[in-house]
């Protein structure tokens, strides 16, 4: 089994008996790989931004056990060291498991993006955010301009939502 589909299953382990978060983090990852290979990242990228993908919502069950919130600031600081030992744990390298742990510990944070990585899982995360939240027009157009930055994923958004 591959290291990505051994993550999948992990997190599907992880969600079981939350259909929800399942269903989320599949549809962020078959948005972040679509934008992913729409830019044309390397792969040693992609296959980061895959796992980040899968592992991106891991801190919300700590979160709402040890805070009563799922807020994301907290998401982020409960995440960020629960991905990385998941990912060393499934025999991810060391180099690939920070990276995703610390993208986890950002994944709601705008400011300071600092990759392809990063700008895109926000991207994904947000188009399924905005459709699971039943956003308004308004808000859809303003996420499109303050958060889209790849050409794939603006394309996305506007087609999916007909901007």
């Amino acid at each position: 089994m591959e290291m990505l589909e051994k993550l999948y299953w992990e997190m599907i382990g992880y969600y079981a008996g939350q259909p929800a978060q399942i269903q989320h983090f599949v549809k962020v990852h078959s948005f972040a790989r679509l934008i992913g290979l729409g830019e044309g990242i390397d792969p040693q990228t992609l296959f980061t931004l895959e796992a980040l993908a899968y592992a991106h919502d891991i801190g919300i069950k700590p979160a709402i056990e040890k805070h009563g919130s799922a807020a994301g600031p907290l998401q982020e600081k409960e995440g960020e060291p629960l991905a990385e030992e998941m990912l060393l744990r499934l025999g991810f390298a060391p180099e690939t498991a920070r990276r995703v742990g610390f993208l986890v510990g950002k994944h709601h944070t705008f400011e300071g993006v600092d990759g392809p990585d990063w700008q895109i899982l926000l991207e994904a995360d947000m188009l399924v955010n905005l459709f699971e939240g039943k956003a308004s027009a308004e808000k859809i157009r303003g996420a499109y301009e303050r958060v889209f930055a790849t050409e794939s994923g603006k394309k996305l958004c506007r087609e999916m939502f007909g901007l």
